[in-house]
């Protein structure tokens, strides 16, 4: 244990795969003693005693304990790289950001020089051409396969997300029972394409003002679906749905906003004509709303599931958003 790092610097967009390195150093403490040895801190509110006190701790019947640090850059520079230079050996002390650091950032370029003693990982999220391989990759990975079309249908439909993929292959491998390759023909049976169906008929609704409605498509997403999912396809249709608007604001066409944003021809059919249900205005202040609750989703300040009802019943009250009155003189 003393050859490995006691700083590991976790920093990029792609939080699932972040969560996953510190699922497998959780896995690595303990199982009888795990949580007297586990400290989760945020440094957006944590003095540096307390960080201290974490750090410094002895571990309880174990020879390891794990201090998880978000946010560390919040804190002062000097006090914090104190804090690093004397992390004991019993103590792996992991930095997650949220955010790739660049590599002259102040804290890369301690890690880079205290050698064996701190370890860095940039986790960025694929692009969207590269969701298919990085798809069959996680099938493979979960101990299954998917056949290539089946992984291009699948990541048309969740985009970046990839928490949200990887919940879906397990999913899906789970229905072949990983006896044979997942095809498309199971991704459209019982992946989250079926779910997309309901998150435009929730969309709808919302953009109705249709309150009742939306709670119900709303109630039967979530138990249908894992929250996340559902959470990671909200905001990948809003995102749609904002840039859509924009695009015909421009004079553009439907093909083009669908050549532009990569989508099925379907699909991009009903993103412009959703669009056309909002105003511009009220699609940037809906993404908007949506980032915060993913913050403080992410913070644990708010249980997901709530946060979604509470932003349905606002969207739908009365005055909760300006509806738009039309999308302009699009092209056809």
């Amino acid at each position: 244990m003393s050859d490995s790092p006691r700083v590991i610097l976790l920093h990029g967009s792609d939080e699932f795969a972040i969560r996953e390195h510190l699922r497998k150093l959780q896995a690595g403490l303990d199982p009888a003693t795990a949580e007297m040895n586990l400290s989760r801190l945020d440094g957006r509110s944590l003095s540096l005693e307390s960080l201290n006190t974490a750090v410094n701790a002895l571990p309880f019947l174990s020879p390891l304990r794990l201090v998880i640090l978000e946010h560390p850059t919040a804190l002062p520079r000097e006090q914090l790289l104190a804090v690093l230079e004397a992390v004991p050996p019993t103590t792996i002390l992991a930095l997650v950001e949220d955010e790739a650091l660049k590599n002259d950032h102040w804290l890369v370029k301690w890690a880079a020089k205290a050698g064996p003693g701190a370890a860095v990982h940039l986790y960025s999220l694929p692009k969207r051409w590269e969701m298919p391989r990085w798809i069959e990759a996680e099938a493979k990975k979960q101990g299954g396969k998917i056949e290539p079309a089946a992984a291009a249908l699948l990541a048309e439909m969740v985009g970046e997300d990839t928490r949200a993929a990887a919940q879906e292959i397990a999913k899906l491998l789970t229905y072949v029972d990983f006896a044979r390759p997942v095809a498309a023909a199971d991704v459209e049976a019982v992946s989250i394409v079926s779910a997309q169906g309901s998150v435009f008929e929730l969309v709808d609704a919302l953009g109705a003002g249709e309150g009742k409605k939306a709670q119900a498509v709303l109630r039967r997403l979530l138990e249908s679906e894992d929250p996340f999912a559902l959470w990671g396809m909200v905001i990948r249709q809003f995102r749609l749905l904002l840039q859509a608007r924009e695009m015909l604001d421009g004079r553009a066409s439907v093909p083009e906003v669908q050549k532009a944003l990569g989508l099925h021809e379907f699909v991009a059919g009903k993103i412009c004509a959703q669009a056309g249900r909002f105003s511009l205005a009220a699609l940037e202040a809906i993404y908007h709303q949506l980032l915060e609750i993913d913050e403080g989703v992410k913070t644990s300040q708010v249980p997901l599931d709530l946060a979604l009802d509470m932003l349905v019943m606002e969207l739908t009250a009365p005055k909760g958003f300006a509806p738009s009155r039309g999308t302009g003189s699009s092209k056809e």
